[in-house]
């Protein structure tokens, strides 16, 4: 398998660039040549829901798709990423189905969390509105084949129960499959950590120091193997600096945010101030399989500004808008705050590819791995179709193309471009150095380089015009137009 590279990492489910994993290596052979270093296929185990993120059993890659030779297949030509979930087990779980059949005796009883045990009762009020929750409650009941109804801990959706970290079964659990899932990816990401670290009288989200402990476990079977992890939360920045402290890798989900503010107020200086203080271990997102990240930016942007960029977003959606059964929310405090936003990367710019080109450009020269959402690689739009077919929000960003429609879309000049801007930075050993970012003198101006000790890298952009060049120095006379728009 490769190790991890500096090189952009595309982010795709197993079925959408092709039917399964054998598809998809021909697709990326095919299309996007050069283009593409690393590759984070999004669960492809046998789940029960929430696409992929429900899984059953982590024992085998899901038929449909393939087999873990098939992983190994593309193990070897990309530096791939692959998802465990600490915080929940699908319903259908063998895990879960003895505990439902066996109760009590089942030995995989602790594994799960007793609502009303956790609170020795039911939670007060105050604790209740102190729990950073999803916009479902946080519980469900089951009733068990000896007849005893249980309520248990369940953060998201119906067919996902959430498990007890600091179990000695949950912890055999993890190191069975962490240790199996390490042996083929050399990096794996832990979905939705943070809502693991339940305790009462808080958020239950991101709690210290429990959530630390809690990492530590789940890093203890790969650090016998050398696997890096990728821990992922959508909250606060804070967080993310936290983890960057303890020396791992993070998410920058705020990048998003900042540049359409900048794309749509010609104003750079709250992204160059992020620019500035952002960790340098981290992986860059414009999109994902979620949306895009608004509770990312708070503090970064002001309210007014943050609302100013998502209605602009809704103006955009057009549509879409019809079909959202209800917005993307969290409860903070007994206070509801808008979450993501539920559209394309290239939508949310306004379909404009002179905007997303220049974001995608400062994605490529910003501190870290730049992660390239699938459909962002191909510009795609809303996927309209999928919610008149009553399909959730979110699969206005989960289209799955057709090979006529990869062929079309890679012969439009905005994709073109792109693979052209992506190779370039998998190609250049000056993002491997420096970063530094200064505003010009006009307002808009913004100048990124990335330089090493032989190259130079260096962009400069006008978020007014949109207009945008990439030069390349190699020594006192030796500068060239890598690209210009």
């Amino acid at each position: 398998m490769k190790k991890i590279e500096n090189k952009c990492m595309l982010i795709t489910y197993p079925d959408s660039l092709g039917k399964d994993l054998k598809e998809l290596d021909r697709v990326l052979a095919t299309y996007f040549q050069g283009a593409i270093g690393g590759l984070h296929v999004l669960p492809f185990y046998p789940s029960s829901g929430d696409r992929g993120f429900a899984v059953i059993t982590y024992d085998k890659v899901e038929p449909a798709f393939g087999t873990w030779e098939d992983i190994d297949r593309l193990a070897d030509k990309y530096y791939m990423m692959a998802d465990f979930m600490l915080n929940h087990v699908s319903i259908r779980s063998e895990e879960f189905q003895d505990y439902m059949k066996k109760g009590d005796a089942s030995p995989f009883k602790d594994m799960f969390i007793d609502w009303h045990k956790f609170w020795g009762g039911e939670p007060s009020e105050a604790d209740y509105s102190l729990m950073l929750k999803r916009s479902m409650e946080p519980y469900k009941n089951f009733k068990r084949e000896d007849g005893v109804t249980v309520r248990l801990w369940k953060t998201f959706f119906s067919e996902q129960i959430d498990v007890d970290p600091f179990s000695a079964v949950t912890q055999e659990y993890y190191d069975r499959n962490l240790k199996r899932i390490a042996s083929h990816v050399p990096l794996i990401r832990f979905d939705a950590f943070a809502y693991c670290s339940k305790k009462a009288g808080t958020s239950c989200f991101f709690e210290e120091p429990e959530i630390w402990k809690i990492l530590n476990i789940g890093m203890k079977p790969l650090r016998e193997t050398g696997t890096e992890m990728l821990p992922e939360i959508h909250d606060h920045y804070q967080y993310q600096l936290k983890m960057a402290e303890k020396g791992y890798w993070v998410y920058d989900f705020a990048l998003p945010m900042l540049l359409l503010h900048s794309l749509e107020t010609g104003r750079t200086d709250r992204l160059k101030h992020w620019l500035d203080i952002c960790p340098r271990k981290q992986f860059t997102t414009l999109d994902t399989h979620d949306g895009i990240g608004v509770v990312d930016v708070e503090g970064l942007m002001s309210d007014d500004e943050i609302d100013a960029v998502c209605a602009r977003v809704e103006e955009y959606r057009g549509e879409a808008k019809r079909y959202d059964k209800f917005p993307s929310t969290v409860v903070v405090n007994g206070k509801k705050q808008r979450y993501q936003l539920s559209s394309t990367y290239f939508d949310a710019c306004g379909s404009d590819e002179r905007a997303y080109l220049l974001a995608r450009a400062v994605q490529l020269f910003a501190p870290g791995i730049p992660q390239i959402y699938y459909v962002g690689l191909l510009a795609g739009s809303n996927d309209l179709e999928a919610l008149r077919r009553g399909e959730e929000r979110r699969s206005v960003n989960r289209h799955r193309y057709k090979e006529d429609e990869l062929r079309e879309a890679c012969g439009r000049e905005v994709v073109r471009n792109l693979l052209t801007l992506m190779r370039y930075r998998n190609e250049s050993p000056a993002f491997d150095g420096e970063f530094a970012a200064e505003e010009g003198p006009e307002e808009g101006e913004l100048t990124i380089t990335r330089m090493d000790e032989n190259v130079k890298a260096v962009l400069k952009a006008n978020f007014k015009t949109k207009n945008f060049v990439i030069t390349e120095e190699k020594g006192a006379g030796d500068k060239k137009v890598i690209f210009r728009q």
